[in-house]
């Protein structure tokens, strides 16, 4: 796309800006981030105005190489989000992954005890052992729901041997694997023997697809819970329990550890017992 259209483009995005109500120097911050994003695409010959959602992730990818902060990242993808709707391409920035935001101070909600007994309860009183294999691998895992729709049945290794779920970047390459605990591991073993033909796709819709993320989302609601809560309990009781912070950072894919360090935020510290502990 030649430099004039990229300037008419970039005009036409501001003056939308202006029509949606934002400050001129938000906008200002945000055609300064597109024109680097550009500068980046320019150096892989991509077209500006054809941008793919690979390409926003790789540029994500490429903004955590340069030790770029989590507020930063989050700055840019939100002006590539905003760009995207801009021209009609919101798709491009779903299930983008990039370095979480660290809140020092805020402690991400998690289900207390009984609300995680009533969902387990009220789920399996439906009997579908798909749904029931969802909520307990997004609790009993904590993966992300990206990950969960990603799942592929090679994916699940449950033999007398070993019990754990493998989870794969987008070139297929095993990133990390996650030991799944007896409940899980049953409840994942009976939806994939209920399975009347095997697809490559663990979860799948009622048209026998690849589950999209908001389908889990859609049906999580008659529950009245978010996936993201599933992933937050599933730390909050690995720190509760006394486990430590790399290995619980290490389990559920958290590139940054501060992000894991806010699960232990609301934990008092015993000092007697780590006297006792340490020195006994």
């Amino acid at each position: 796309m030649k430099e004039n259209s990229i300037g008419n483009l970039m005009d036409h995005f501001s003056e939308w800006q202006k029509e949606q109500g934002k400050a001129d120097s938000t906008i200002k911050t945000y055609v300064g981030v597109l024109e680097k994003f550009k500068l980046w695409l320019d150096k892989s010959n991509k077209e500006f105005d054809q941008i793919s959602k690979n390409d926003v992730q790789q540029y994500m990818d490429y903004l955590e190489a340069q030790k770029k902060n989590a507020g930063t990242i989050e700055k840019y993808l939100a002006a590539i989000s905003v760009f995207s709707r801009f021209i009609g391409k919101s798709e491009i920035i779903l299930d983008i992954q990039c370095k979480e935001k660290s809140k020092e101070n805020e402690v991400p909600e998690s289900l207390k005890k009984h609300e995680e007994k009533l969902l387990l309860t009220e789920v399996k009183s439906d009997q579908n052992l798909r749904n029931i294999a969802i909520v307990y691998t997004l609790l009993y895992t904590g993966i992300r729901i990206s990950e969960l729709c990603a799942l592929n049945v090679s994916d699940v290794k449950i033999d007398k041997d070993q019990k754990i779920l493998l989870i794969k970047d987008k070139r297929g390459k095993i990133e990390r694997f996650i030991p799944l605990s007896q409940e899980a591991s049953t409840h994942l073993k009976n939806y994939i023997d209920s399975l009347d033909m095997i697809e490559d796709a663990l979860f799948v819709s009622n048209v026998n697809k690849r589950i999209s993320t908001r389908a889990v989302q859609y049906m999580l609601q008659k529950y009245d819970v978010h996936p993201h809560k599933l992933r937050h309990t599933f730390c909050q009781k690995l720190i509760d329990k006394g486990i430590d912070i790399h290995t619980v950072a290490k389990l559920a894919g958290h590139k940054d550890v501060n992000v894991t360090k806010r699960y232990a935020n609301n934990l008092e510290a015993n000092l007697e017992f780590a006297i006792d502990k340490a020195f006994s």
